[in-house]
């Protein structure tokens, strides 16, 4: 491509992104307000001094983990984040569940493949199917024996769906309770994120991402400008903290516009129905917002209708961060369905020794 057509193509990205985030704003609700100040002395970089570790996955690509509890801790709970986020995400559940547990549960957070710290991964390894892929090399690096609790956030949650689905074996023999936070298994392409973003100029910077690199780096910021603005009114349905908001923003200005755009197509397409037979007997629990606009509570109420032995918890006013907008809900379910999971599975083995 010529240089004349490349600046004309960043130019034609750049007046429709512009374009594009005014009206994607204005399709949502207005930028939650800053809240009252709760957390003053709140340690946001508690995360950075959990023991760190890497765990390459099958195509090479370096992902970063963090654990606390002790390595020989009778029981493995693994939390995934979600889209546009990192491990961080997790903060208030790492302090508050390490502070129930003890050392009873070793907890295990790590960055998805372009999150984070962790390595860029190629494009087309950009799939829902490949991070279920990369969450069973972390389980059989993290966890290879005993019980194991799964936990995830909106993409996380269908991390962990693609993996019940790949690994189904594996789910029924180790898997002790699974958690879903705003999350779902199908038809994002209609409702929430997928609907606010669909816009052609998403599908020319995804063909510039494959075909034409230098474009790609001309015109990032302004496609930042076009997705940031939505992910961002989004976050919240209250007014929250300001140290909150720049906590959870940082991560969102990490993460490479190149990985936002090109998750976003796996997203669309996004369908682990066929998954959820795997973990149809296992405890879980789904726990959403009313406010989240990116995946809508009727999205959450579906899945924990397909679950037979899922609890539903709704919270109030909470947007799609609802394990930072409403921590200790979202840890209480999370304690909740550990401790089910972990009854249901010595009630199996006295069964079965009767």
């Amino acid at each position: 491509m010529g240089v004349s057509k490349r600046l004309g193509l960043v130019g034609g990205l750049l007046s429709a992104l512009a374009l594009g985030s005014v009206a994607g704003v204005n399709a949502l609700r207005s930028a939650t307000r800053p809240g009252r100040e709760i957390y003053d002395d709140e340690d946001f970089a508690l995360m950075s001094r959990d023991r760190r570790s890497v765990v390459v996955t099958e195509d090479g690509v370096a992902l970063t983990v963090r654990e606390v509890g002790p390595v020989d801790a009778p029981v493995t709970a693994v939390f995934v984040h979600g889209y546009c986020l990192d491990m961080t995400s997790w903060h208030f559940q790492r302090r508050q569940l390490a502070e129930r547990w003890g050392d009873d549960v070793r907890m295990v957070f790590y960055d998805q493949r372009g999150h984070g710290d962790s390595g860029v991964p190629s494009t087309e390894s950009c799939t829902i199917a490949q991070l279920g892929a990369d969450l069973a090399t972390i389980v059989e690096a993290k966890a290879p024996t005993g019980p194991v609790v799964l936990v995830g956030h909106s993409m996380g949650g269908m991390t962990v769906l693609a993996f019940a689905g790949q690994r189904p074996e594996l789910v029924a023999s180790r898997v002790a309770a699974v958690g879903l936070i705003a999350t779902a298994a199908a038809g994002l392409s209609e409702t929430g994120l997928t609907r606010n973003l669909q816009n052609p100029v998403i599908d020319g910077f995804r063909l510039a991402v494959r075909t034409s690199p230098d474009v790609v780096q001309l015109a990032r910021g302004a496609a930042r400008a076009l997705i940031t603005p939505i992910l961002r009114a989004a976050s919240y349905g209250t007014d929250v903290s300001p140290r909150l908001q720049k906590f959870s923003d940082s991560m969102l200005d990490r993460t490479s516009v190149v990985t936002v755009v090109n998750f976003l197509r796996t997203l669309e397409l996004h369908d682990e129905s066929a998954s959820l037979a795997a973990i149809e007997d296992t405890p879980s629990v789904v726990v959403c917002g009313d406010s989240d606009m990116i995946i809508p509570f009727s999205s959450s109420r579906k899945l924990a209708a397909d679950l037979a032995e899922s609890e539903l918890v709704r919270v109030r006013g909470a947007g799609h961060l609802v394990q930072l907008e409403f921590p200790s809900v979202v840890s209480d379910a999370i304690d909740r369905v550990l401790r089910r999971g972990l009854d249901t599975g010595e009630s199996r083995e006295q069964s079965d020794v009767g």
